[in-house]
């Protein structure tokens, strides 16, 4: 893999990264852009993230990220706001990232957050409801049953579960809707 750094304007890479990314007219225009838009990469890190260690971080990946994509890159001219609108995600997601890590880390380290254990109580309710809940499904006709089971439980989509069945869209829908109405009366 590939070594990215930070330069800063008016330096340039030099050793065998230099060589390698010199290689290829697209590796050197990416170096010129890095040499002119790198810092900034870190400098909108540290804007999001309010964090040096973060925003090194960010600034690195979101580097690498513009490196393998940029022969992706329509207008070279636009280097710069390409730049910017990667490194901004990449710092937004690792706010958001650490944000949800300190809730979940309070959460747990305050003992009235914590999710109580279930009851006895609840265990059997829900052993007892799952229990009634086949029972009322194997009561269902067949067609419906399986409709239910493959869009309801098993999240296929009504056009992939027309075309396991070989049956049109229209009659998944009218199937589902009764398989719901007849499971819902059985558990009643």
């Amino acid at each position: 893999m590939q070594e990215l750094v930070l330069v800063q304007p008016g330096q340039s890479i030099n050793g065998a990264g230099a060589r390698e990314l010199g290689r290829t007219e697209t590796h050197a225009e990416f170096e010129d852009r890095l040499t002119e838009c790198g810092p900034l990469a870190y400098r909108i890190a540290q804007g999001v993230l309010r964090n040096s260690a973060d925003a090194e971080d960010v600034a690195q990946e979101a580097l690498l990220k513009a490196f393998r994509s940029f022969h992706r890159l329509r207008d070279p001219q636009k280097f710069r706001a390409w730049l910017v609108r990667i490194t901004f995600r990449m710092a937004l997601d690792r706010r958001r990232s650490t944000n949800r890590r300190e809730k979940r880390e309070t959460q747990w380290a305050i003992p009235e957050l914590r999710p109580s254990p279930p009851t006895a109580e609840a265990l059997a309710a829900s052993s007892e409801f799952q229990i009634r809940l086949e029972r009322a499904m194997e009561q269902l006709p067949e067609k419906s049953r399986l409709v239910l089971l493959l869009a309801a439980m098993q999240g296929y989509t009504l056009e992939e579960v027309s075309t396991m069945l070989g049956i049109p869209v229209g009659t998944v829908k009218s199937r589902l809707f009764f398989a719901r109405k007849q499971l819902a009366e059985k558990l009643r």
